[in-house]
């Protein structure tokens, strides 16, 4: 069952903007593991970090550096969630988390499926 899906849009420019006028921004955003990449992957990661908050309903007890974006020796992201982010997925009855990225012509997006146990 779907409990929810969330998709976002980020325009790589911008965002490189945005990241050169804060840059403590890189540590609030994202995981130590992510901070090393570059930039395109960090906004796809950034999109998919968005995507999920919005597929969860919102970000009450949700932590950006709570959320780390891996991927499988495929190529496949898939999320690794800590603390009380991961409580939320547990407490919202979140058994998968579908996650697909991508990056191309100065944008980033991601799309999300939170996925439920089977009624």
């Amino acid at each position: 069952m779907i409990i929810g899906t969330g998709i976002d849009l980020v325009d790589i420019p911008r965002f490189e903007r945005t990241l050169e006028r804060t840059p403590r921004l890189l540590e609030r955003l994202f995981a130590p593991a992510e901070r090393s990449l570059r930039l395109p992957s960090l906004a796809a990661r950034y999109a998919a970090k968005e995507a999920l908050i919005k597929a969860l309903g919102g970000s009450d007890g949700v932590h950006w550096t709570e959320i780390e974006i891996a991927s499988e020796e495929s190529g496949r992201p898939y999320f690794v969630l800590a603390g009380s982010t991961a409580d939320v997925i547990v407490e919202r009855g979140i058994a998968t988390l579908h996650l697909t990225m991508s990056h191309d012509a100065g944008l980033a997006t991601a799309f999300v499926v939170a996925e439920g146990g089977h009624l």
